[in-house]
């Protein structure tokens, strides 16, 4: 199933896709479930397969879309996890992940502008595949990892370089208000592949930029989840972000930022395409 999170007649919503359209759940099961994350939370996803037959309610023409899910729980973002990017960027080779966090805030839906700070110069891509939490758990076995996974998304990590290289420490560059992005879908596991190894790439202006396979992570999606799982209670809602291919733009020659009006489109295989333009932030 795939499911978007929306404004519909003012009011924010969610739905999940049939053909011709998508059907209105928000409605359908308020007051219990009136979010795509409560619904999560609820372990209801099954209640919705019987209404896939229905006729829909609206387009997603009709609708205004907001990140996948505006009220996520904790954000937890994976860094060089992919050899190329960890390469490029000339970090030793880790025995654990690394890992920073972002806030709500700092995203925007698929469609929307990313802002580019009025304080930096060097604002930076990373496209990423984003695990949604389906059932809460602590210290998860890798084996059963894909157990605890809803669905996944497609996700800008937006990064404000010029802030990111204050320190060693990620956070001030990843959470400018409206710098990444989330969706425009949540799909779930039973729309993948069997294996669950994805194609991902990220576009600027129609140019790609980053390519690569989810295969290729230097520690897989039941690692994450598992090593997640250790430091935290995981619960239906966090998302774990899974860090983003080589090919970044603060690593080319010459670097390539990003400017007013560039579009940037990340794409995975099965799960959509995730498109922004930047605008350059005025007030």
């Amino acid at each position: 199933m795939k499911f978007f999170s929306y404004i519909l007649d003012g009011r924010p919503s969610y739905g999940v896709e049939v053909p011709g359209g998508l059907l209105d759940l928000g409605r359908r099961f308020a007051p219990d479930w009136p979010t795509l994350r409560r619904l999560i939370a609820a372990d209801a996803l099954a209640h919705v397969e019987p209404l896939l037959r229905e006729r829909p309610d609206t387009t997603l023409d009709a609708v205004t879309l907001l990140p996948v899910l505006p009220d996520p729980g904790a954000i937890v973002c994976i860094g060089l996890n992919y050899e190329e990017h960890r390469a490029e960027t000339a970090r030793p080779l880790a025995p654990h992940p690394t890992v920073f966090l972002r806030i709500p805030e700092s995203l925007q839906a698929h469609g929307a502008p990313l802002l580019i700070p009025r304080e930096s110069s060097q604002f930076d891509y990373e496209g990423e595949l984003a695990l949604i939490v389906g059932r809460p758990g602590r210290r998860i076995a890798e084996p059963d990892a894909w157990q605890h996974i809803a669905g996944v998304s497609c996700f800008n990590d937006g990064s404000v370089r010029d802030w990111q290289y204050h320190t060693h420490q990620f956070g001030p560059g990843k959470n400018f208000p409206r710098t990444g992005s989330f969706g425009p879908a949540f799909v779930t596991p039973d729309e993948l592949p069997a294996d669950r190894v994805l194609d991902l790439q990220t576009r600027v202006n129609g140019r790609t930029v980053q390519q690569a396979s989810t295969d290729q992570m230097i520690f897989p999606v039941p690692r994450l989840v598992a090593y997640v799982s250790t430091f935290m209670t995981l619960q239906p809602g966090d998302v774990i972000v899974t860090g983003t291919p080589g090919g970044v733009g603060a690593k080319r020659q010459p670097p390539l930022w990003l400017a007013d009006g560039d579009e940037v489109e990340v794409e995975i295989g099965r799960v959509g395409t995730l498109r922004n333009r930047c605008a350059r932030e005025t007030a």
